[in-house]
């Protein structure tokens, strides 16, 4: 339970000693066999302890028994009544049947009751979309004025070193990264942390690809356009060998202080240039969205999008043909005589 919130700690040694080993051995299941992510795999954690602790106040002090389903709807049922959202709910209720899912597998329960558990459908709001003039708006290569926080060793700063940074010395390398790191944005569109986990040997210049590691170490191989490899090859030549420290190992991105950039400092540079730009200030995965939205628009089938995305489901990527006929709706609204 390293990580969890003391509120969390606190009832998750207050369990019986089975259910705490179970807990403990669900997050090795997930960490081991699923490759979840830290921060899913403490989302879970932090949901089951919940359970387990609404379980033991209704006297059901075995797994079997916390597991049950009048034990799995009173717990979602209280949640409900202290006004949970329902996209809360819904991720609680899939928690608590994949935790079901495995203790039934791995013989610590007889009956996986969970898989009768109804899950409450999460409202789905429609992803924030540029429309594809803004988004080239948005990518065009910053100026080097853009990068003056970091230059200057603000709180976008990124990476370990010794002594003050000379904005001068780091402004143009930095411009070049933040020109690539745009550009590579919208171009695959890879989530925000698929961006600052890349190295040098996933960048494929003479195919122009990039192999990209997502959601349980998953890999895969994205295109990207000509802005993109020019981007990439003048921050390959001038950028990064300028911003190269002790710290940087094989990262493709680097911090002003030869540290790999962080996710942090792309949303700040990011929401940055959207300004800088006059588009809306947008997050980094808005780029996704718009990659996936613009692809589609342009004739893109769902199942390659699916594929660049990295989306298990295919139920994923259709989100994105709701926003095309959305749009599609709006233009119809506005320009139809008889609309």
């Amino acid at each position: 339970m390293a990580g969890s919130g003391s509120s969390t700690e606190a009832r998750y040694e207050a369990l019986p000693e089975e259910l705490r080993d179970a807990v403990d051995l669900f997050a090795r299941y997930l960490s081991s066999e699923r490759a979840r992510s830290a921060h899913t795999i403490r989302a879970y954690l932090t949901d089951i302890v919940q359970l387990l602790d609404h379980a033991g106040r209704m006297r059901a002090g075995t797994l079997d028994a916390a597991l049950a389903l009048p034990v799995l709807r009173s717990w979602l049922a209280r949640q409900r009544g202290t006004g949970a959202a329902r996209s809360t709910l819904a991720r609680r209720a899939a928690a608590a049947r994949t935790f079901s899912g495995w203790a039934h597998q791995a013989g610590l329960i007889r009956v996986d009751r969970a898989r009768a558990l109804g899950v409450p459908r999460a409202e789905r709001t429609l992803p924030t979309v540029l429309a594809a003039e803004q988004a080239a708006a948005l990518v065009e290569a910053p100026g080097a004025g853009g990068s003056a926080t970091e230059a200057s060793g603000g709180p976008a700063a990124s990476g370990t070193g010794d002594g003050p940074v000379d904005e001068a010395q780091v402004r143009d390398p930095v411009a070049l990264r933040d020109a690539a790191l745009l550009e590579l944005l919208y171009a695959t569109a890879v989530r925000v942390g698929e961006l600052c986990g890349l190295d040098l040997g996933d960048v494929d210049e003479e195919r122009r690809l990039v192999r990209v590691t997502g959601k349980g170490d998953k890999q895969r191989s994205v295109p990207y356009g000509v802005p993109a490899e020019q981007a990439i090859r003048a921050y390959l030549r001038d950028g990064r060998p300028a911003l190269v420290a002790r710290p940087s190992g094989s990262a493709l991105l680097l911090g002003v202080r030869g540290g790999r950039l962080n996710p942090r400092t792309v949303r700040r540079i990011v929401a940055a240039r959207a300004a800088e730009a006059g588009v809306p200030v947008v997050a980094p995965h808005a780029l996704r969205h718009s990659a996936a939205t613009h692809l589609l628009d342009g004739g893109a089938d769902l199942r390659s999008v699916q594929e660049l995305l990295g989306h298990a489901s295919l139920a994923s990527t259709q989100l994105y043909t709701h926003v095309s006929v959305e749009r599609l709706r709006r233009a119809y609204r506005q320009a139809h005589p008889r609309a």
